[in-house]
């Protein structure tokens, strides 16, 4: 497999790495950045620009851009938090403050900080909406506005799957009057300069490949990873929290209909390039090179102080979050423990790490069964902190 494009000196076990995914594990087409301290030190791509491949496919190129899906979450909580940062949305404050319609059922005392760390209560629908009604905003508010709560609200914790859309896209629609994908355009990715898009502009659906579930290769040697039955059997129950989370859309929608990537679901669809998602991260730690900083380090440290902790009521799995951001753990390792970030299940990855200064993102167009740690994600994640211990 040809990789195409350059590594900073000292960062070679990257390119290394990113080859190795092609080679073992079965990797179709992706692309891989890295900035520290604002400045690209890492921009590799290869393969196919869309899953199906085969002969004569159009290679990855610079610039091919892939849905992201949860990894758009941190996309989204940032929206929020730069509200917060600009003394427009108090963290402490009832979701109900900005929302009328969303004092119901029991969730009058949800707070703007519970709907960040997934600790609202509503991770299910009693009625899944289709791709359709999923699209469009209204009918997404008001189902999620309607529902009661799983568990009460700000005392447990469990992954928001798809409702993440609807609560984050209406608190920002309510208080800037803007949809969160026209927002996230012209607060977030103009100003970065990053190439990262939440409703894709028709202009930019060539630069887009086609995704696609693919099977992991079989494991060599005797080691053979399972996951924890607990986790296994949530995922089979159709009346677990775990299933129905998921399913809070149904059926799944199609992720290459160009229909669903115009859409704006901030749990799932946003699309992005790896240096668009890198680029994003970055400019929350620091000035990046023709871009802004988005967050103050005061913002920075408060989104990424742990919310939540333990097991996870929706993954099963011990997940950590802040407002918004995964935190660095054993179900989702990031580079580091000071790091913060989000991956898209059975793929993506953006996060930051303030301590090194480095931003990465790594984006795919064959996904796994993974939901937060991708092997191929962490095999970069891995080199990546090889290249730093030998003192680049």
């Amino acid at each position: 497999m040809d990789v195409n494009g350059a590594v900073a000196e000292g960062f070679e076990p990257v390119r290394e790495a990113f080859a190795r995914n092609f080679e073992v594990l079965g990797e179709r087409g992706a692309a891989v950045a890295v900035y520290r301290d604002g400045r690209k030190i890492v921009d590799l791509w290869g393969g196919t620009r869309d899953v199906d491949g085969g002969d004569g496919a159009a290679p990855w190129e610079q610039g091919t851009a892939q849905i992201v899906r949860s990894a758009t979450k941190g996309v989204a909580a940032t929206a929020l938090l730069l509200l917060h940062q600009r003394g427009e949305l108090d963290l402490d404050a009832p979701v109900g403050t900005y929302w009328p319609q969303y004092k119901a059922a029991g969730k009058e005392r949800t707070l703007v900080r519970h709907l960040l760390a997934h600790r609202a209560g509503v991770p299910v629908l009693d009625r899944p909406l289709t791709p359709a009604e999923a699209a469009d905003p209204d009918l997404g508010a008001a189902a999620v506005a309607a529902q009661a709560p799983a568990w009460e609200p700000g005392t447990d914790h469990g992954y928001h799957a798809q409702t993440y859309s609807w609560l984050t896209g209406e608190l920002v629609r309510r208080i800037t009057g803007r949809t969160i994908g026209a927002w996230i355009a012209d607060e977030i990715a103009g100003p970065v300069g990053a190439d990262l898009w939440l409703g894709l502009p028709e202009a930019q659906r060539a630069r887009v490949g086609r995704v696609g579930q693919v099977d992991a290769p079989a494991p060599s040697g005797a080691l053979k990873t399972r996951p924890k039955p607990a986790v296994s059997a949530a995922y089979a129950d159709p009346a677990s929290l775990t299933r129905r989370a998921f399913a809070a859309i149904t059926p799944l929608p199609d992720e290459n209909d160009p229909a669903y990537r115009a859409a704006a679901l901030p749990a799932s669809n946003g699309i992005a390039t790896a240096d668009g998602l890198a680029r994003f991260y970055a400019s929350l730690i620091g000035e990046v090179t023709g871009g802004v900083r988005l967050l103050r380090p005061e913002t920075v440290e408060r989104a990424r102080g742990e919310q939540s902790s333990g097991p996870d009521r929706v993954l099963v799995v011990h997940t950590r979050f802040g407002l918004g951001p995964m935190l660095h753990g054993a179900a989702s390792p990031l580079l580091s423990p000071t790091a913060f970030g989000h991956p898209g299940r059975g793929g993506a990855l953006g996060l930051a790490d303030p301590e090194s200064g480095i931003a990465f993102g790594y984006v795919t167009n064959g996904f796994r069964t993974s939901v937060t740690a991708d092997p191929r994600a962490q095999a970069l994640l891995r080199a990546l902190r090889t290249a730093l211990a030998g003192g680049v």
